[in-house]
């Protein structure tokens, strides 16, 4: 299985257990790979028979802006389950980072995979 690639994508949202973490909006970074077949698309250079990553990374943006979560594992398991249906996507590996969450720590976070490869 081939896989498509979204690595950095950078989103605001609002998320975090504490009082202070629900009125602001802070950074996430998001890693996908996204299972699928590019040889129909490669065949005949056809952006309509692969995954569309500008489009997937745009419906990202969205969720990320209407969310309001407590747990970065929430945030992460409603969007594999939103993109797997509504792209179609077989199978996903996501990795979700919140920079700045733990001092000593560049970064904290997830990694899930969700689907059948």
């Amino acid at each position: 299985m081939d896989c498509v690639l979204i690595e950095g994508l950078r989103v605001e949202t609002v998320i975090g257990a504490y009082d202070w973490e629900r009125s602001i909006r802070q950074l996430l970074v998001l890693d996908l790979e996204l299972a699928t077949d590019i040889r129909p698309a490669a065949e005949n250079d056809d952006l309509n028979k692969t995954l569309d990553y500008a489009a997937i990374s745009t419906r990202v943006d969205e969720f990320a802006n209407a969310s309001h979560f407590e747990l970065v594992e929430t945030f992460a398991e409603r969007l594999a389950t939103l993109l797997l249906h509504e792209f179609s996507i077989p199978w996903l590996r996501l990795t979700l980072r919140k920079p700045g969450a733990v001092s000593q720590a560049a970064a904290v976070g997830v990694r899930i995979e969700r689907g059948k490869r």
